[in-house]
C-alpha cells in the first residue's frame, strides 16, 4: 500500500520519536529512504525500541517538550519538513487520573502547539494529527465508532484525545482550508502492541516484564474487549494517509480510523491466554481483584472508510501479532541486536516475499 518512491528523500518531522509507537514510525519511515527529524522528550525506558534499535543512529534526533511553543517551531522550521507526522502524547489511562493536569497541557495544548507551529512555517504540504481510538464518546456499544461518532472520553486521557480531535478540526476549518495550505488530517488506532513496549499499566508490556521475570501477572480486567494490533498496521496507515494528503488535500483532509479486522476485537483473557501458550516456560496469571480506575468494557472501531478510500487494510492478524511481540521480547531477553530484529520484522511486513529492492 506505501509507495517507496513518495518516501524516497521526503523530510518528515516526527514528535515523539522516543515513544514506542514513534520510534517504530522513526525506523519504517528509514526503511522507506525518509530524512527523519524526530522531536520528543528523553525515552521513559532504556530498555525500550528507540533505544535498543538505535533508532536515533540515522535520524536528526532532537530533544525537545511539545508544550514549549517557541521550541517546537524553531526545530520544525530547521527541519524544513515536507511532512508533519504529531504523535508525541502523555498515552497512559492510569496515568491521566494521577496526572490529569500533565496530561491535558501534552495531548491538547501540545497539539495546539504544533499546528500552530505548523501555520507559521511555510512549505508543508501535509500534516497528520495522531490521536487514539478512546477519543470517542464511548456508550459500550457492539458496533465499531465511525470517525463521524461524537468525540468524548470517560477519563483524563480519552478526554484529551477527544479535546485534540476538536482542536485539529477547528484549526483546519479556521487556518488550514484556503487553497495551497497545508492539509490536515488525525488519525485513530486502536491497542497498539509490539516489540520493545515497556510502559507501566499496559497489558503487553506487563505480561513480558512478568514472563521475562518468571513472575505471575495479575490482570484486573479480562472481560474487558479490545481491538488489538501490531504497530505497524497504524503506522503504515498514517503513511498512506499522507501520501493521499499531499496527492488530493481537499479530499482526505479529515478523521480516520486505523483498526485491525474485526475478529482481532478479543477479551483481555484471550489475548492473555495466547501469550501464556506463546511464551511458555510456566508463564501464568491470575485475576487481581483490587479496586482500580473505570475502564470500558468494549471498544471498537469500524475503518471501512480508510479500506475503500485510502486503499488500506490490516496486514497483521492478531495471532501474527502477538507472535511478533513474542519474539521481539525473547530476542531481548537473551540479548540479540534488536536493531537487526525489529528492522527484520518491518522488512517482513513491507515485502512478505521477501523482495527487499524498495528498502
Amino acid at each position: 500500500m506505501i509507495d517507496p518512491a513518495f518516501w524516497r528523500g521526503r523530510r518528515v518531522f516526527l514528535t515523539g520519536h522516543t515513544g514506542f509507537k514513534g520510534a517504530w514510525m522513526a525506523l519504517l519511515l528509514r526503511s522507506l529512504g525518509a530524512e527523519v527529524s524526530g522531536f520528543a522528550l528523553p525515552p521513559d525506558d532504556e530498555r525500550g525500541v528507540f533505544v535498543k534499535a538505535d533508532v536515533a543512529k540515522d535520524i536528526a534526533h532532537r530533544i525537545g517538550d511539545i508544550r514549549d511553543l517557541a521550541d517546537l517551531q524553531s526545530a520544525i522550521a530547521e527541519a524544513k519538513p515536507d511532512i508533519v507526522i504529531h504523535m508525541a502524547a502523555q498515552s497512559l489511562v492510569r496515568l491521566s487520573y494521577d496526572e490529569p493536569i500533565e496530561t491535558y497541557a501534552t495531548n491538547v495544548m501540545g497539539t495546539v502547539n504544533l499546528l500552530e507551529a505548523v501555520r507559521r512555517v511555510p512549505g508543508i504540504q501535509a500534516t497528520i494529527i495522531v490521536t487514539s481510538d478512546k477519543c470517542y464518546e464511548n456508550t459500550g456499544s457492539p458496533e465499531g465508532y465511525r470517525e463521524h461518532d461524537p468525540m468524548g472520553g470517560h477519563d483524563p486521557y480519552s478526554s484529551s484525545k477527544g479535546c485534540a480531535e476538536l482542536v485539529t478540526s477547528a484549526y483546519r476549518r479556521s487556518f488550514f482550508h484556503a487553497g495551497g495550505a497545508t492539509a490536515i488530517a488525525s488519525a485513530r488506532a486502536g491497542n497498539v502492541i509490539g516489540g520493545g513496549d515497556f510502559a507501566r499499566d499496559r497489558l503487553v508490556p506487563d505480561l513480558m516484564r512478568a514472563f521475562m521475570a518468571g513472575e505471575v501477572v495479575r490482570i484486573r480486567n479480562p472481560n474487558a474487549v479490545r481491538p488489538w494490533q501490531h504497530v505497524l498496521d497504524p503506522v503504515i496507515g498514517y503513511l498512506v494517509l499522507a501520501e493521499r494528503l499531499v496527492a488530493d488535500r481537499q479530499k482526505y483532509s479529515e478523521g480516520w480510523n486505523f483498526g485491525p479486522h474485526r475478529e482481532s476485537a478479543q477479551p483481555v483473557s484471550v489475548l492473555v491466554e495466547s501469550l501464556v501458550k506463546k511464551w511458555g516456560g510456566g508463564a501464568k496469571w491470575e485475576l487481581d481483584g483490587g479496586h482500580h480506575p473505570h475502564e470500558a468494557a468494549y471498544l471498537g472501531l469500524d475503518c471501512s472508510k480508510a479500506e475503500s478510500k485510502l486503499g488500506w487494510k490490516p496486514l497483521i492478524g492478531l495471532d501474527q501479532a502477538l507472535q511478533l511481540s513474542v519474539d521481539w521480547y525473547r530476542a531481548f531477553d537473551k540479548g540479540a541486536d534488536m536493531r537487526e530484529l525489529t528492522l527484520r520484522q518491518i522488512g517482513s511486513v513491507l515485502q512478505p516475499r521477501g523482495d527487499r529492492r524498495a528498502s
